[in-house]
């Protein structure tokens, strides 16, 4: 017994090594293209052109006064991604937890069918419906405006059954059953009960949704026209397309990490509910 016991301490070690290697590994091959993108975003075109070097050149400062003062109104597009992210953030994280709140603690009639439609819209792509949605925002005259970049994030199914994983796994029906007891109302409850116990999955949604909307192209191409009014994936793109004669890759590198820097504050600041709530809300309890 004493001899097998040892065996398997001494096993240990090895396989502590590799499988941290193993991370060390995967941490570099994710955090490499970062380096890239901010080293290339020190050089100059002309520097670009003649390859990648490792070590960062002098032209950060050039790069960006370049692109601030260029026809392209970029601190426009960071205000407008801004505000899209922002309260796509807020708005989908707490009614699609609101939906899933309503579908976990409630018994009624058609309330599986329910459930199994909304999964169903999950599988339906974007482009799908793109057409129909570019067709009302014109009817609607909510062309080049937010709002079709904002309301429609609202109904979230990914986001909705996501939540209703977490609840299954930590809200149980007796917490909501006694505060309906002792006479709390249902919104009341949901807000000071359900809300601060789904902190980490709300955490983790908001970070999934706020870069998901961050680095919408597609949509906001479809309704956004006027420059002041578009998001920084759309200034990127047109950055890109530029006249060979005006083109600057060392621009458009200090553009795209210039847009990297708010997403990376908003993980940072919400990073520490990201583990517990990807755990818990993966496996039903």
């Amino acid at each position: 017994m004493k001899k097998n016991k040892h065996e398997g301490e001494v096993n240990v070690g090895p396989r502590r090594v590799i499988a941290y290697i193993v991370l060390i590994l995967i941490s570099v091959l994710c955090l490499i293209w970062f380096y890239i993108l901010f080293i290339n975003a020190t050089r100059s075109n002309g520097e670009l052109s003649r390859g990648f070097q490792p070590l960062p050149s002098t032209h950060l400062k050039e790069n960006l006064n370049n692109l601030f003062t260029g026809t392209l109104p970029v601190l426009y597009g960071l205000r407008n991604s801004f505000i899209v992210a922002g309260l796509s953030a807020i708005l989908c994280t707490y009614f699609s937890t609101l939906t899933a709140y309503a579908i976990h603690t409630y018994e009624f009639k058609g309330k599986s069918a329910m459930f199994t439609f909304i999964l169903m819209i999950m599988m339906i792509p974007t482009q799908v419906t793109a057409l129909g949605f570019v067709d009302l925002v014109n009817w609607m005259h909510l062309d080049d405006t937010l709002v079709p970049l904002i309301v429609p994030t609202i109904a979230a199914p990914i986001t909705f059954f996501y939540m209703k994983q977490y609840m299954d796994s930590t809200l149980p029906l007796s917490l909501i059953e006694a505060a309906r007891i002792d006479g709390s109302g249902e919104f009341h409850t949901f807000n000071t009960i359900a809300l601060p116990l789904m902190k980490p999955a709300i955490a983790v949604q908001a970070i999934f949704t706020f870069v998901s909307s961050w680095n919408n192209y597609f949509v906001p191409s479809l309704v956004l026209h006027k420059d002041k009014i578009k998001t920084l994936p759309i200034l990127i793109a047109q950055l890109r397309s530029a006249d060979w004669l005006k083109f600057d890759m060392g621009q458009v590198y200090a553009m795209i990490a210039f847009s990297i820097f708010p997403v990376i504050i908003v993980y940072l600041l919400l990073s520490k509910y990201i583990v517990g709530g990807v755990a818990v809300g993966a496996v039903k309890g």
